[in-house]
């Protein structure tokens, strides 16, 4: 029994071994190329692609996993959401920042809400017929000028809420017991951004529903 992980990113491999290796099951790269369904809804996206994949599936009795994410500005209208990849390829970082260079304020919690955005994931486990699936969110708000060092994506523009005590985020602007103190994601360290991680959470509730499998 194997979970093959529809990703060219062998960093999600990596982390999804990590968490499903308490079940005893491994976890596979599957490069297969599914159609990018037109929806508006990260779910419907990833159930589109797991349909896809099913009947090219290696063995009765695999698995196939699936994640999807997106970056949803809110002055922008949940803009780039879903096309968050095409965004990333055409606009990148800074057509974002272009998007947005309008949205000012002297006042920094003022500022900060009007920046507000969240990396939201799902993920998604087809086994025998059923599928599992883990959303995660991740809120906070976009800075006005990009950093570099770790991270991909929209990282370098992303600065995370600060989280309490268990872990739960707080309201942007909010001082917590966790907190990157203003720098985007692209600048803080790998196990640092896990602790905030949209995906991480998309797995561990994705985990909490699939507990009893094995």
């Amino acid at each position: 029994m194997t979970i093959w992980f529809m990703t060219s990113n062998m960093g999600k491999v990596t982390e999804a071994r990590e968490h499903f290796s308490k079940f005893g099951i491994p976890v596979r790269q599957f490069e297969f190329e599914a159609v990018e369904p037109q929806e508006d809804d990260l779910q419907k996206v990833a159930l589109s692609k797991i349909e896809q994949a099913i009947p090219h599936l290696p063995a009765e009795g695999d698995m196939i996993l699936v994640e999807d994410a997106g970056l949803f500005v809110e002055s922008l209208n949940g803009f780039p959401g879903v096309y968050s990849s095409y965004a990333l390829s055409t606009i990148g970082v800074h057509g974002i920042l272009k998007l947005m260079s309008h949205l000012k304020s002297e006042d920094i919690v003022q500022d900060a809400s009007l920046r507000k955005a969240e990396f939201r994931a799902v993920a998604i486990l087809y086994k025998d017929g059923e599928t599992f699936i883990g959303e995660g969110v991740c809120p906070g708000r976009i800075a006005h000028n990009p950093t570099e060092g770790h991270g991909f994506g929209f990282d370098p523009i992303f600065i995370p809420a600060d989280l309490d005590e268990n872990g739960e985020a707080l309201e942007v602007g909010e001082m917590g017991h966790v907190s990157t103190h203003g720098t985007p994601f692209g600048g803080i360290s790998l196990e640092k951004k896990q602790e905030f991680s949209h995906r991480r959470r998309a797995i561990s509730e994705l985990l909490h529903l699939i507990g009893n499998l094995g």
